[in-house]
């Protein structure tokens, strides 16, 4: 097993400014579906930013897949990773509060390391795992509360699909890891985003009709926010944290993406989360933390075994 790296304070900046830029997509999504319908929203995201990565990948140079096998799985990527649970998050978004959608789309760490436990030897269910994702279906559990959830209302209905989509996202993530793990990062975001629009186009046309390009400026706003900087820009960004601080590192954004997309849901559309959300919301931050492990293999064992904390964290390379 290899160590986990260290995170340094440039580290820690981009991770926050990853986690500032998810989190506006919560409130950004919330404002565009209040105009557009879920599945145009989803084709305009998906459109956008795969023009957006496809420029970057011309401009730097990257060399373009031909294979069809490929482009098979930039399709199936596009549905799963893409296509799929962006239209089942934002439909949620229609009936439920952003911060909420926010705290649920958290669980997704969870799911995929169950997902990957079941497809990769080499990712088995530890004792520290077992406990990370008990302590994460406790907090998802808590957050919906069960009595809700059996209610099979729209709102119950709406937190579901927000679940659904972060199971989705960890069967990507396994499929992702098999067939385009040798490939350029920004090739396979620029491709899985052209995937997920070519399954998009057909059902918003055939359920939504022709997309209307007459919406207002705060819809337009919101949707450039949705498309190029939370979803082309910070898949970038995304890359960029993955090749400094690992993977492991890299789930810690999913507990600070759900802070920011709840007070930014306060602020610009007046929300309010009941108080159980919250209380859902830190079991499940304990179940992250508990299955990054950096915590408790940092903090917890230098103060019990008198371990001195290191000098200083390594220097990332410069790209």
């Amino acid at each position: 097993m290899t160590q986990q790296k260290t995170l340094s304070p440039r580290d820690w900046s981009l991770l926050f400014l990853l986690a500032l830029i998810w989190g506006g997509t919560f409130p950004s999504a919330r404002i565009v579906v209040m105009e557009i319908p879920p599945l145009t929203a989803v084709l305009h995201r998906t459109f956008w930013a795969a023009c957006a990565l496809w420029i970057v990948v011309l401009a730097t140079r990257q060399p373009v897949p031909k294979d069809p096998r490929v482009w098979g799985a930039f399709l199936v990527m596009g549905i799963i990773n893409n296509a799929l649970p962006f239209s089942l998050q934002a439909w949620a978004q229609v009936h439920i509060e952003s911060g909420l959608a926010a705290i649920l789309n958290a669980s997704t760490a969870i799911f995929g390391v169950l997902v990957a436990a079941l497809v990769f030897a080499d990712e088995k269910l530890t004792a520290r795992r077992t406990v990370g994702v008990v302590l994460g279906f406790l907090g998802v559990a808590t957050t919906v509360g069960l009595t809700n959830l059996m209610a099979l209302d729209l709102r119950s209905m709406a937190q579901i699909a927000v679940i659904a989509a972060t199971v989705s996202y960890a069967f990507a993530g396994a499929f992702g890891r098999i067939y385009l793990s040798k490939m350029p990062p920004i090739v396979a975001a620029a491709g899985m985003l052209t995937g997920g629009a070519v399954c998009m186009a057909p059902a918003a046309l055939y359920h939504d009709g022709v997309p209307s390009l007459d919406l207002t400026a705060v819809t337009w706003t919101a949707l450039g926010y949705y498309a190029l900087v939370a979803t082309a820009g910070a898949f970038l960004l995304y890359y960029r944290i993955l090749s400094t601080a690992g993977s492991g590192n890299l789930l810690l954004v999913t507990l600070l993406v759900a802070p920011v997309a709840i007070v930014l849901g306060t602020v610009i559309l007046d929300e309010a989360l009941a108080p159980r959300a919250f209380i859902g919301f830190a079991i499940l931050g304990a179940g992250l933390l508990t299955l990054n492990g950096t915590f408790f293999r940092g903090t917890l064992l230098r103060r019990f075994r008198k371990v001195p904390p290191p000098a200083s964290a390594p220097v990332p390379p410069c790209d």
